[in-house]
């Protein structure tokens, strides 16, 4: 987790940045159930509801241990768990499991061809880059070649029957008046 200086800087940049993404009104809001997703939204001016699809991965014990951490007091189950998408070694999500429950929720909007289907997801970036390994249908093991920077907009939009995703667009402050 960040620590209180860059949730309140965070906090403070995206309050700023709040005009550079789609309109509030014309989007539903999910967000994971975790505190710094509900404090981005309100710093955005967005009126948050709670979608449980939308959580953060489950990391049960090594949740809030950093990774290098837990390699050297688990090696060989930080290997098995980069090298195999089914893995779970810490007894929670598997890889796989976060991206079919991620790309579930995707689903359900009819897929990139509903009309309607449009919708800001404000969420942890695990939870982002599985839905671009889902969307695009990308074996599981691409989830590790994607990185998704802290306050971006990544937008995934469809059209021919197939998702398309833009990454990483920075939020922006609004123009100087």
């Amino acid at each position: 987790m960040p620590d209180a200086s860059f949730q309140v800087s965070g906090r403070a940049f995206a309050t700023r940045s709040s005009h550079s993404f789609i309109s509030a009104a014309s989007a539903v809001l999910s967000v994971a159930g975790r505190d710094p997703s509900i404090w981005t939204a309100e710093a955005l001016g967005l009126a948050a509801r709670t979608e449980p699809a939308l959580g953060g991965w489950d990391l049960a014990g090594w949740a809030g241990r950093r990774l290098d951490e837990v390699a050297a007091a688990e090696p060989a189950e930080v290997a098995a768990w980069l090298g195999d998408p089914s893995a779970a070694p810490h007894g929670g999500e598997s890889l796989r499991d976060l991206v079919t429950r991620t790309g579930a929720w995707l689903d359900s909007f009819g897929g990139p061809d509903a009309p309607g289907a449009s919708f800001l997801a404000v969420a942890e970036a695990a939870v982002v880059r599985a839905a671009v390994v889902h969307g695009l249908r990308l074996p599981a093991e691409a989830f590790w070649r994607l990185d998704v920077a802290p306050l971006t907009l990544t937008e995934l939009g469809g059209r021919s029957g197939r998702w398309n995703v833009g990454l990483g667009r920075p939020l922006t402050a609004p123009p100087a008046e």
